[in-house]
C-alpha cells in the first residue's frame, strides 16, 4: 500500500477519496489548499499526489510545477480536473503531472488509474539501476540528479524531457513510438501525437550539434523515434 497526498478544496470529494482510499489500505494526508498541500509534502514525501487544479489560494498548476522538484522528480500526480479542454490536460502533463481525472468522475475509473501509476512506480523501483542514468555521445543524463550535460556544458531540460528520455533509456536502441511514447512519458495514450513531436524537437535543439540534421535523435518513419546509443 502507499502513502497518498490529497490536495482538494472540495470538501466531500476530499472526504470521500480519504476514506476510500484508507478502505484500501493506504496511508493519506489531505490538504484544502496549495500552499497546505507543499507543507504536507515537505514534512513527508508521498509515493503519489492526487492534486485537484481549481485550488482557491494556489492554483493547481503552479502545485504541480513546484511539486516536481529536482529532488523529488518521481513521486506521480494524477490531476483531477473540472476542465474538458485539452490545452490544460496538455499542460498540466507537460508539467510532469502522470495522469489526469476529469471531474465528475467514478472511484472507481480514479482507483483503477491509482493503481496503474503505482504499478508503475513499482516497476521503475524494482529496475533502479536502468533508470540511474543515461549515456550516448558527449551526452550525460543523470536521473538521479535531474540533471543532464553535453560535452560537460549543463542543459536545459524540462521535467518532460527527462520523463522522455526516461523511455528511451528503458528501451535502449530500440524503435519507439509516439504512442509508447505517449502512454510511458505522459501516461495518456490519448493526447494527440503532435505532443510528442514538439517535445522530440524541443530535445534536439538540446543534444543535437544541429538539430535540424539530427543524428542522436533519429525520426523512424511510419513508426517513431530511436535513440542511437
Amino acid at each position: 500500500m502507499a502513502r497518498i497526498l490529497i490536495i482538494e478544496d472540495d470538501d466531500s470529494i476530499r472526504t470521500g477519496l480519504v476514506d476510500t482510499l484508507e478502505s484500501k489500505g493506504h496511508q493519506v494526508r489531505a490538504a484544502a489548499r496549495g500552499r497546505e498541500g507543499l507543507r504536507c509534502f515537505a514534512e513527508e514525501v508521498p509515493e503519489l499526489v492526487i492534486l485537484d487544479l481549481m485550488l482557491p489560494d494556489l492554483g493547481g498548476f503552479e502545485v504541480c510545477r513546484q511539486l516536481k522538484t529536482p529532488a523529488h522528480p518521481d513521486v506521480p500526480v494524477i490531476i483531477l480536473t473540472a476542465r474538458g479542454d485539452e490545452l490544460d490536460r496538455v499542460r498540466g502533463l507537460e508539467l510532469g503531472a502522470d495522469d489526469y481525472v476529469t471531474k465528475p468522475f467514478s472511484l472507481m475509473e480514479l482507483l483503477a488509474r491509482i493503481n496503474a501509476v503505482l504499478r508503475r512506480l513499482q516497476r521503475h523501483r524494482s529496475q533502479p539501476g536502468e533508470l540511474r542514468e543515461l549515456r550516448f555521445n558527449t551526452v550525460h543524463v543523470d536521473f538521479l540528479r535531474h540533471e543532464a550535460t553535453k560535452a560537460g556544458k549543463k542543459l536545459e531540460l524540462t521535467d518532460q524531457a527527462f520523463a522522455v528520455l526516461r523511455v528511451f533509456a528503458r528501451h535502449r536502441g530500440e524503435v519507439v513510438s509516439r504512442e509508447q511514447l505517449l502512454e510511458e512519458a505522459w501516461g495518456a495514450k490519448e493526447l494527440n501525437t503532435r505532443t510528442v513531436d514538439n517535445h522530440i524537437v524541443k530535445i534536439r535543439k538540446q543534444i543535437e550539434d544541429d538539430p535540424n540534421a539530427p543524428r542522436l535523435l533519429i525520426t523512424v518513419h511510419g513508426v517513431g523515434y530511436k535513440l542511437a546509443v
